[in-house]
């Protein structure tokens, strides 16, 4: 598993769709998840210390939890497949370990509000991570292994990104690197 940071989040002029980009902590390979406009807004919301009359759903969930004697331990965003991130949320309770599935959004909101690491497994983010240069800010292509050089993306690795062909195409993705949330 990969440990991940929020690096923060964007939303498309195209479409308006809102996307949370998470990158692999220590590495410059990004992980854009498309998510909600609630769920955006409640990710943000805790970033950005705003404080609201009343608890939103991943407030009260986070308290449920707690009440419960439970605390979140992290969350995996764990599997894609057909285009659709899974995760997990894991709990210590009691001693032992429990996992619950969720959506990636929501439980990357709940873990801003516990202050829980998020995961994912190396076979998402070798599916789905996107590679940017430093100096640049562009996305780089894969290298072959033997000769070093770019190599074409491969039509099952297009199949899987196909998605989010459009959507990162119509991100302004300069100023990723420099996001509107703290990293942790």
């Amino acid at each position: 598993m990969l440990e991940l940071v929020i690096d923060g989040i964007r939303v498309s002029l195209m479409n308006y769709q809102r996307v949370v980009i998470l990158r692999v902590k220590d590495t410059d390979k990004y992980l854009p998840i498309w998510i909600g406009p609630t769920e955006a807004d409640a990710i943000a919301l805790k970033l950005q210390n705003v404080n609201v009359p009343r608890p939103l759903t991943h407030d009260l969930l986070s308290e449920v939890i707690s009440s419960l004697d439970a605390t979140v331990d992290r969350i995996v965003v764990s599997d894609l497949s057909d285009d659709t991130f899974y995760a997990k949320i894991v709990l210590q309770t009691n001693g032992s370990t429990m996992e619950v599935d969720s959506r990636p959004s929501d439980a990357i909101a709940l873990a801003v509000r516990t202050e829980s690491p998020i995961f994912a497994e190396n076979a998402v983010v070798e599916k789905a991570a996107i590679q940017l240069d430093a100096e640049t800010g562009k996305a780089v292509t894969p290298e072959d292994e033997e000769t070093g050089q770019p190599r074409p993306v491969s039509e099952e690795e297009m199949k899987s990104l196909s998605a989010f062909e459009g959507f990162v195409s119509s991100l302004d993705l300069e100023d990723l690197g420099q996001g509107d949330a703290p990293r942790r």
